[in-house]
This record gives structure tokens, sequence and C-alpha cells, in this order.
């Protein structure tokens, strides 16, 4: 799994709102990457939702939120409409991205990890947790960006 001030590296896939390119969000924005096992299940539903309801929190930073996995862009509209997700739900097409980022699959299911990634503006890591990070700590972590964030 990367570690923090490694390079995130870049990637271009479809999500529940169109193409995402991290190369066209670097620079802009703190970005937060929340890799989850599945759709509609409930340790995945309940951290999903937990993005949802501090969404304010994550707009007054101006952070993008990017739920990540290999479900079919059918699957994760359905999840977000169903949980009212505002925030996209990329498509991981046969875990490329998770590769790139490390993550690792679980035991007992084929699935990947979870794991969350905060990336500066300068498209380093600046968090990489594995687990389920609480909304604090990810917040935290994006404010400790801004602080150091160039005048």
């Amino acid at each position: 799994m990367l570690k923090p001030g490694e390079q995130a590296p870049l990637f271009q896939a479809d999500s529940t709102q169109g193409t995402i390119n991290l190369t066209n969000l670097l620079g802009q924005k703190p970005i937060v990457l929340i890799f989850y096992p599945m759709d509609e299940t409930p340790g995945c539903t309940k951290q999903l939702c937990a993005v949802r309801d501090a969404e304010s929190e994550y707009a007054e930073r101006g952070a993008a939120v990017l739920g990540v996995n290999t479900a079919s862009k059918d699957s994760h509209e359905k999840f977000a409409a169903k949980q009212g997700y505002r925030f996209p739900l990329v498509v991981d097409e046969g875990g490329a991205i998770r590769r790139l980022y490390g993550v690792g699959k679980s035991l007992g299911f084929l699935t990947q990890q979870r794991s969350v990634f905060v990336i500066d503006l300068e498209g380093r890591i600046a968090l990489a947790e594995k687990g389920l990070p609480s909304t604090e700590d990810i917040l935290a972590a994006i404010d400790s960006l801004l602080q150091k964030k160039p005048e």
C-alpha cells in the first residue's frame, strides 16, 4: 500500500458522474479516495453514508471525494441513487486502480480491502489508512493540508 509522501498514481476511469481523470483534479483541491469492497453491503453503505452525511464539511474544504471499487457503472448508479450519494463512485474495471494504490484483497472474499487515501495539492499521499478511518480523521488530514497551502 502506498505511504504518505509518495506520489499518487494517476488514473482515468468511468464513474457515476462521467469520466474521472485524476490529472484534472490535482492541484485544484484535496482528493479523498475511498476504496471499499462492494456496493450494497452493510459496512460499505455505512462508510459511504458517513461521507454523504458530512458532505457539507468536505465541501467547506473544497475536497473531492471519490468512492472506488470494481463494481459496474450500473451497480454504482443504483447504489448511489438508493443512498443519495452526490459524490462519484468510480468503476475500477479489473482492479487496475486498486493495484496502482497497493490496495490488497480482503481475506474471505475476493474483494478489495477497505482503504482511504487523502491526496494533497501537489499530488502526494497525505493520509493512507487501511480500514475505516473516522470522518474526523479524514477531515483533520485535509485541514492540515490546507494549513500548509501557500497563499
